[in-house]
Order: structure tokens, then C-alpha cells, then sequence
């Protein structure tokens, strides 16, 4: 399998991201990821397959290195590690500029939208977030 390609994601700070010492509030961080994590599930996947399925948040791991404020232009980068049957594991790094602010582990189940029940993705559908370099141009 190929290497993801990073899908960037601006997030927009609202005054309600802001705690009592004037910094991004840490809650707040994991609504950016659960944004920007399905914002790129609905950029990649064809819009039949999006339609179908849903994603629930199993686990978040957060590192946090510096605060965020108001005012700051913050990019989060998603990046997809892996699927596994029914799972999908991100990385995903927010930034102000080239500061990391944070760096966030997560892993997601697919749910049929339907049923409600965890649901394994077609290769092919996979395949889209893993794109296959171009024999003829190595890239």
C-alpha cells in the first residue's frame, strides 16, 4: 500500500474555544480533530461510499505543546496511518504557522449508516486515501 497523502484542514477559532486563562481551551482540540477527520473522509471517499457510512471516535491521544489564542491562523493535518477491518487510525498535527501545537493519535470505527453496525471498507474505497504512485512518473 501506497503513502497517504496529508489532507490540511483550517480551523477557525471562536471566542467560545477560549478558556478563564485566555488560550484555546484543551476541549476544544478534539472538536478541531473530529473536524478535520471527517472533513477528509468526505474530500477522498466517492459520495455514494461517504453517504453510507459514518465514523465514531474510539480513542484520542493528545499531546499538547503550546497554547493556541484567538487570533492565531491554525491548519490541522490529517494524516491516515491505517485501516484495519473496520478501524482507521489518524495522526493528526495542528499548527500555527510551523509551531506544533498539538499532536493527536485517534482511532475511528466505521459505522454503516444504516444498521448502525461497525462496517469493514472495500479496497477500493481504501484505496482512495492511499493513492498509488504513477509508474511513469514515480510520483
Amino acid at each position: 500500500m501506497s503513502t497517504a497523502v496529508p489532507h490540511r484542514f483550517a480551523i477557525g477559532i471562536e471566542s467560545a474555544d477560549i478558556d478563564f486563562m485566555g488560550h484555546v481551551n484543551n476541549a476544544s482540540y478534539l472538536k478541531w480533530v473530529q473536524a478535520a477527520v471527517l472533513d477528509h473522509w468526505r474530500a477522498l471517499a466517492p459520495a455514494e461510499i461517504a453517504a453510507r457510512h459514518l465514523w465514531v471516535a474510539l480513542k484520542h491521544e493528545i499531546t499538547y505543546r503550546k497554547p493556541a489564542f484567538l487570533e492565531d491562523d491554525v491548519i490541522a493535518t490529517v494524516l491516515l496511518e491505517k485501516v484495519h477491518g473496520a478501524r482507521a487510525f489518524y495522526d493528526t498535527v495542528i499548527r500555527r504557522g510551523e509551531e506544533v501545537l498539538a499532536e493527536v493519535k485517534s482511532s475511528w470505527c466505521c459505522l454503516d449508516a444504516s444498521t448502525m453496525r461497525p462496517a469493514r471498507l472495500a479496497q477500493d474505497v481504501i484505496e482512495h486515501f492511499f493513492p498509488r504512485p504513477d509508474p511513469h512518473t514515480g510520483s
